[in-house]
């Protein structure tokens, strides 16, 4: 179980380049991912982008990537041979046509020096693709630094909601002993029911339906077996690898759903106080569960 709040960094250092990565994450309900770098670098986002997508599920990722350039060819001047090829050609005929120094090839080709159409200055492709492998490897030994963060963050999390479970399961097993006292509620209310009734013309229809449903008003049992079946569910999550978030997330919803009917249902002090104790647990649950990858 991870965590989504952590730290990685990592440099990478070489005869080319010097690269500082940072990587810090916060909890978030989907993976949003903001990397911030030098624009001339902005080809390398798509790579970037699925590096993480391929280690993180969920989290709010905040990247940082940090480029000094040791490389002296880090420009290269691209040549129009086609057109520089054109532009020579007819330079010669025109030398010879008018035999004047104003065509010598020489002269001319000087002043193009700073015109885009037969002079660029590039960047070196071979150096990107050096970059690109750079970046990426220090981006994921970041991330492993990252992952760590989140996992030893995540094992504490984990300890705490394992804890707060267990709180939770004495709540549960003193509501099953205090379920006798709900029915013995509802007994001694249908009693007065029947005698209410008795004191008239009995209508067995009618007292047949009181009956039903003042049984069906007071049994907690199905509450009681569906939060058994919960607990369960929970402490098998906890103890995954794979994200777990979003199912504790629905888990502590359909907890605390039965929790609210068992206390609607029932009227004694004693368990009403007990459900009051578990929902404060499940409030305590869902704050540590959005923290959960």
């Amino acid at each position: 179980m991870k965590s989504m709040t952590g730290f990685g960094k990592h440099t990478l250092t070489n005869a080319d380049y010097h690269i500082d990565v940072e990587v810090k994450s916060v909890n978030h309900r989907f993976l949003d991912m903001q990397i911030r770098m030098s624009r001339e670098y902005n080809s390398f986002e798509m790579a970037l982008r699925q590096v993480v997508k391929d280690q993180l599920s969920r989290g709010r990722i905040e990247i940082g990537v940090f480029v000094t350039n040791e490389r002296a060819d880090t420009k290269q001047l691209a040549l129009n041979w086609q057109l520089m090829d054109s532009l020579m050609a007819q330079l010669k005929e025109a030398e010879s046509r008018y035999d004047s120094p104003l065509f010598k090839a020489e002269s001319i080709v000087t002043g193009l020096i700073n015109h885009d159409d037969f002079f660029e200055i590039v960047e070196n492709k071979e150096q990107d693709e050096q970059l690109e492998t750079y970046l990426v490897s220090a981006l994921q030994e970041a991330l492993n630094n990252l992952n760590g963060s989140r996992l030893r963050e995540g094992q504490q999390i984990k300890e705490v909601l394992q804890q707060y479970l267990s709180d939770f399961q004495v709540y549960v097993r003193q509501i099953q002993e205090l379920s006798t006292l709900v029915e013995e509620d509802y007994q001694a209310k249908l009693t007065a029911k029947v005698q209410e009734l008795v004191g008239e013309t009995v209508d067995e229809a009618r007292l047949l339906t009181e009956v039903a449903l003042l049984i069906e008003r007071g049994d907690i049992h199905e509450e009681l077996d569906r939060l058994t079946i919960h607990i369960q569910k929970m402490a098998d999550l906890l103890v995954v690898e794979h994200s777990i978030g979003r199912e504790l997330d629905f888990l502590i919803q359909e907890m605390n759903r039965e929790v609210n009917t068992i206390g609607s249902k029932s009227a004694p002090i004693a368990i009403k106080e007990a459900v009051v104790q578990m929902k404060t647990i499940l409030e305590k649950i869902r704050e540590q569960v959005q923290n959960i990858e």
